[in-house]
């Protein structure tokens, strides 16, 4: 790939210069849509901003300074920052923010792979409504006490920009962050700081899908930033790094619907089966973390050192207890991205489950999009693999183990126990009650587990001279570089 020759390369934050970031994916999404991408999310952040933001496991301010959710979850009032405004000029006020959410609560957006309004099962029949210039007031439909974490994806455009949003102008629409887009092409974006905000004065994002292209580019001073590089290459001279765990879950789906696996003893056994350890060495060569619950160790309400379910002589017991002691034969669907990797841990999965006499029929798929499909229709064989990206935990049990909701990705699931715990924190306007109640969660879904729970995958962000900042979800902030 080349790279523009007409940009200066960053030092400080001196005037005129540009920090360049190779990434592997670099789209403009519509700002109302769903997207766990770190690489989309970085730009949209940049671009349009957000009324609330991720710090490690919490919420914090962004374009509204203040909020409180109150009458056992059902309202949600906020109060935006004075002077905030759109790159176009036209204020960041109440009746503009309402206007976003009306948008972003629409049925046919929020559209996340295979699955459409996201948002809409959220905000979808609220009363969305301005109380004064800078401040207004939600009122759902039923309780949802984590509303700030849904906010925290609330990316803000003009309200006069919707038109161009709708015809896939996303350049074209003047957005609250702290950039405004200068040009668009494939795979490149380029922004501008706008007056006022902290950061460089300009930021160029290049799609590099190849992990020692963007090392290539550090080295040769084509890029001052890359993203997900690989854990154990070396860095060229002057290069600093951070790691950090992707909270992104990488698992087996199972299907409880019809099958074998509607046996919570059969699901147990897979669990306490899987040596993830070496799992993790053979497929990734160790660039990964053991999952060991439903979300990562970075979620809000999880158990952090929990257990290693691995354990060999409760799995052959647990099969036999079911009635498959002599064996057992599952299909497998299988991606070819989505994880990369999915190929080479399926056949390292079969590998491990063989002396269990398990065997497993797979089932490669190579169109990813139509693969997502097939799993919101519940169309999967035994099990298939996939992965749980919301940083939100009430998204995760809400959209993906709530039998009541049967969300896209749910496959059969039925837990009476967590569902009335999700309840319980859904009216719980405390965070601190509420975690407890999402860590009892936590443990009700390891005694009867929803999916084979495998890693997470350790990740890397390089910068030329300092060291960049740390994210919690590998969503890069540019005003702190």
């Amino acid at each position: 790939m080349r790279f523009s020759r007409d940009i200066g390369r960053r030092a400080g934050n001196g005037a005129g210069m540009t920090l360049r970031i190779v990434q592997p994916t670099v789209r403009l999404e519509d700002p109302h849509d769903c997207t766990d991408s770190a690489d989309a999310l970085t730009i949209l952040g940049a671009v349009f901003g957000t009324l609330l933001r991720r710090e490690d496991s919490g919420i914090a301010p962004g374009l509204a300074e203040a909020w409180q959710v109150s009458q056992e979850g059902r309202r949600v009032d906020l109060r935006l920052r004075r002077g905030a405004a759109f790159s176009d000029g036209t204020p960041v006020d109440a009746e503009a923010v309402c206007a976003n959410l009306r948008r972003m609560a629409r049925p046919d957006k929020g559209y996340a792979l295979g699955s459409p309004g996201v948002w809409h099962q959220y905000l979808g029949g609220a009363g969305i409504v301005p109380t004064g210039d800078l401040s207004l007031g939600i009122d759902l439909r039923a309780p949802v006490a984590d509303m700030p974490d849904i906010l925290a994806q609330a990316f803000l455009a003009a309200p006069s920009a919707f038109d161009a949003l709708e015809a896939g102008n996303i350049a074209a629409a003047p957005g609250a962050g702290p950039y405004r887009v200068v040009a668009q092409a494939q795979g490149i974006v380029r922004a501008e700081a706008r007056d006022g905000h902290d950061g460089p004065p300009a930021v160029e994002w290049r799609a590099v899908p190849e992990a020692e292209a963007r090392l290539a580019a550090l080295a040769e001073g084509r890029a001052e930033v890359a993203m997900r590089l690989p854990v154990a290459a070396a860095l060229p001279p002057g290069v600093a790094d951070r790691r950090y765990d992707d909270p992104t879950a990488i698992i087996y789906l199972f299907n409880q619907a019809s099958g074998p696996l509607a046996d919570p003893r059969l699901r147990r056994a897979l669990n306490r089966a899987v040596d993830r350890d070496a799992l993790i060495a053979e497929v990734l060569d160790g660039a990964a973390r053991p999952l060991h619950g439903i979300v990562s160790d970075a979620h809000f309400g999880a158990v952090p050192g929990t257990p290693d379910p691995f354990d060999p002589d409760e799995a052959h017991h647990l099969l036999a207890r079911a009635g498959h002691g002599a064996g057992l034969r599952l299909t497998v669907d299988c991606p070819t991205r989505l994880p990369d990797e999915a190929e080479r841990l399926t056949a390292a999965l079969a590998a491990q489950l063989a002396p269990f006499g398990v065997a497993l029929d797979i089932r490669r798929h190579e169109d990813r999009e139509a693969y997502a499909h097939m799993v919101r229709r519940k169309e999967i064989g035994d099990m298939c693999v996939f992965d749980s990206s919301p940083m939100s935990t009430f998204r995760v049990l809400y959209e993906k183990l709530d039998s009541r909701v049967a969300g896209a990705w749910w496959q059969g699931h039925r837990s009476p126990s967590l569902e009335v715990a999700l309840d319980r924190a859904c009216r719980t306007v405390d965070p601190q009650a509420r975690e407890v109640i999402y860590r009892e969660a936590y443990a009700l879904a390891q005694e009867d587990p929803p999916w084979l729970t495998l890693y997470t995958h350790r990740r890397r962000i390089a910068r030329r001279g300092a060291p960049p900042p740390l994210p919690v979800d590998g969503v890069l902030d540019v005003t702190r570089l």
